[in-house]
């Protein structure tokens, strides 16, 4: 697909039939279904659905040890926000690699964080969701993997 644009969008965007794609691609890719018949039977879409998104839509998970994940997070401008958020990184087994901070605005800064995952790190998920769990912690985003 030369030329072609990527996005990354959150599960509750996604249209049904695209989350059983993917669905149906993992089912294939780990040998839980045997053809694209049993696949698309499993996940409940027609085999002409599968074929039209087969190769568009995957789930988003690199999690592997060693690779690489880039966030920006909105946080409130208060004393000790940002160490609490590397401290979250830390402690979800990810290296914390280059960390970028704009001058805050409005009380809210804006903060580029890129890590690699180490050998026992918590999925991306779960990293973004504590993260985002945290006080201060306006808005987290993935801006690269």
């Amino acid at each position: 697909m030369e030329g072609s644009t990527y996005y990354i969008v959150h599960e509750s965007a996604m249209p049904p039939v695209l989350k059983k794609v993917a669905e149906a691609n993992r089912l294939l890719s780990s040998g839980e279904a045997r053809t694209v018949n049993e696949a698309a039977e499993m996940v409940g879409i027609g085999r002409s659905s599968y074929y039209k998104f087969k190769d568009s839509v995957e789930e988003f998970h690199n999690d592997l040890p060693g690779s690489m994940l880039t966030i920006v997070c909105e946080v409130s401008d208060r004393a000790g926000i940002l160490s609490d958020l590397l401290q979250t990184i830390a402690q979800c087994g990810a290296n914390i690699l280059t960390i970028h901070q704009a001058i805050p605005v409005d009380d809210i800064a804006v903060v580029s964080i890129s890590m690699q995952m180490l050998e026992n790190a918590n999925s991306v998920n779960t990293i973004i969701e504590r993260v985002a769990a945290r006080d201060g912690i306006r808005r987290v985003r993935v801006v690269g993997r």
